[in-house]
């Protein structure tokens, strides 16, 4: 029995989008792929700065880095759906270097919704030099005791003339080990029970400015760490937008940004069917492929099913924000479902593939690892539902 790809689909998007994911294929298999063998680099292994530049760099060279910027910063001006679909296909290549590409990291993705907030000094010191793959950036809002309740921030942000003095720690921040600098949201009330926060750009050359990294998630992964604020100043220029406006303005796209989480998982959860298809049809137990085993279709059948499901769910949602529409309780469904719906279908994938599913370096056991945490990242499957049930009872009411 001969492995198949997954049956194919229509392309939803755009002809420009098909043409975009079909360079950007080409970019991952023709040169990032090869560039990810030469240096032995994993998806647990990381690559180091200098490494990550070159990809930020050659993928600003071939037009796909700054992509997600507004259009008067170069950016493509993709609707959602298109931009969904394009980060669905990076994954789905199973490229190491997946997150880097469009910059998702520290790249155009975190500065492109602040440029209408910042200053001209601002544009030239930090949004222009990220859009150009120059500098790194990472956005610290998570705290030791501020996560799923970011307001509850304890980094205290004071005024002291003409400058600003932050101190505090922030934690679980993405990028931080490679960032130049970052978004950091931090407290900025003198009485301790208001909640009044402000954005600030902090650079990591500053006194005071310090990361800790050198633990790993689950996943193995390193890119994650500390920030530690100790008497860190900086002018009063480097404030972003309006002072007490600063989480709403880091989670003024969180409607967006929670859709855009779901072509990663999705993405990925992609890898693992295949990867399950491909080795039902090869691995022979009792004389015959697995796949000739009902069990096995059944789970083959189940994940497919669920991703098609998945993956409906999230162009849905994308389709009613490009229209214009509110889609706030749609935009956590999507979340919640394509993150839950990604994990039961890595976890099925290991069951597929048996003992080599269980031993780690084999894909399929990282993706397990990894979509476990998609359920906690960026909003936790519960903090979802909260955000559903409040929209579904906040309607009833009206």
């Amino acid at each position: 029995m001969d492995a198949k790809p997954t049956p194919t689909r229509c392309f939803e998007g755009s002809e420009r989008a098909a043409d975009f994911i079909a360079r950007v294929q080409e970019f991952i298999r023709d040169e990032l792929q090869p560039l990810a063998a030469e240096h032995g680099i994993t998806h647990e292994s990381g690559a180091p700065r200098a490494l990550l530049e070159r990809v930020w760099k050659r993928s600003r060279d071939r037009g796909f880095y700054g992509v997600t910027l507004p259009e008067a910063l170069g950016g493509a001006g993709f609707a959602l759906v298109d931009h969904v679909l394009i980060k669905e296909a990076i994954y789905a290549s199973g490229s190491p270097f997946a997150a880097h590409v469009l910059g998702e990291l520290t790249g155009p993705p975190r500065v492109g919704a602040l440029a209408r907030y910042a200053t001209p000094h601002q544009m030239e010191r930090f949004i222009l030099p990220v859009a150009r793959a120059e500098k790194a950036i990472c956005f610290a809002i998570t705290e030791p005791e501020a996560g799923s309740d970011a307001g509850a921030l304890q980094t205290r942000a004071r005024r002291d003339g003409d400058d600003w003095v932050l101190d505090g720690v922030k934690r679980f921040i993405s990028g931080s080990p490679f960032c130049d600098f970052a978004v950091v949201i931090a407290s900025t009330s003198e009485d301790p029970a208001v909640r009044e926060t402000t954005a600030f750009f902090v650079e990591r050359e500053r006194q005071g400015f310090t990361v800790e990294a050198g633990y790993k998630t689950m996943a193995g992964q390193s890119h994650t760490g500390n920030i530690v604020l100790e008497g860190c100043r900086i002018p009063a220029g480097n404030q972003i937008g309006e002072r007490g406006r600063g989480l709403a303005l880091a989670l003024g796209r969180i409607t967006v940004n929670r859709v855009l989480h779901c072509p990663a998982m999705l993405g990925l959860a992609r890898l693992a069917l295949d990867d399950s298809l491909a080795h039902a049809a090869t691995r022979r137990q009792f004389g015959q492929p697995i796949g000739a085993f009902q069990a096995v279709q059944h789970m083959l059948a189940d994940m497919a099913t669920e991703l098609a499901a998945a993956r409906a769910l999230m162009l849905g949602v994308a389709r009613t924000l490009d229209s214009g529409a509110e889609a706030r309780a749609e935009a956590s469904m999507a979340k919640l479902f394509c993150s839950e719906t990604a994990f039961r279908i890595a976890d099925r994938a290991v069951q597929v593939h048996g003992g080599e599913g269980i031993v780690q370096g084999s894909r399929v056991e990282f993706l397990f690892r990894l979509l476990r945490m998609y359920r906690v990242l960026t909003g936790t499957s519960e903090i979802q539902r909260n955000t559903i049930a409040r929209e579904l009872l906040g309607a009833a009411v009206h």
